[in-house]
């Protein structure tokens, strides 16, 4: 699983106009499920998101993580992390079948949540708007087949 994460002050998502979730302080992570992943990447990815040390403390030290900062997640699905730009203008991917995709994305979801984060999230396979405020900025890849 890919994701790029992003340290926010507000973010929401909307699919054909309605908002489907929305943050204020916290983190946007847009998620990718490559062919290969499983549960254990999902796993990894949530551990590593609900850990990062990429909030202030008092001391203005990126020392925190969302958890302990109280932030909220929003978590998008994208496909297109998976993509290869290396050969032409067109880029190919390599991501998995939304069919594959969709359960570990949910389960990336739960979670999140099951450790205590509010999380919204897009509409999975939609079209969607992304609006981020990136604070710092800070943004961060995670890709748990590289991280193993």
């Amino acid at each position: 699983m890919r994701a790029v994460i992003q340290r926010v002050s507000e973010a929401s998502v909307s699919v054909s106009g309605d908002i489907a979730g929305s943050i204020s302080s916290g983190a946007v992570v847009f998620v990718g499920v490559g062919k290969n992943d499983s549960e254990k990447d999902v796993e990894y990815l949530a551990d590593k998101i609900a850990g990062l040390r990429i909030f202030e403390d008092g001391s203005g030290k990126m020392n925190l993580s969302v958890t302990e900062a109280g932030g909220e997640v929003l978590v998008v699905s994208q496909f297109t992390l998976y993509g290869d730009c290396r050969r032409g203008r067109r880029p190919s991917y390599s991501a998995a079948s939304s069919g594959a995709a969709e359960p570990l994305y949910n389960m990336l979801v739960a979670r999140l949540r099951d450790g205590g984060l509010r999380v919204e999230t897009g509409v999975f396979g939609a079209r969607m708007e992304v609006r981020v405020v990136n604070s710092g900025p800070v943004t961060l890849l995670v890709d748990s087949s590289k991280d193993f």
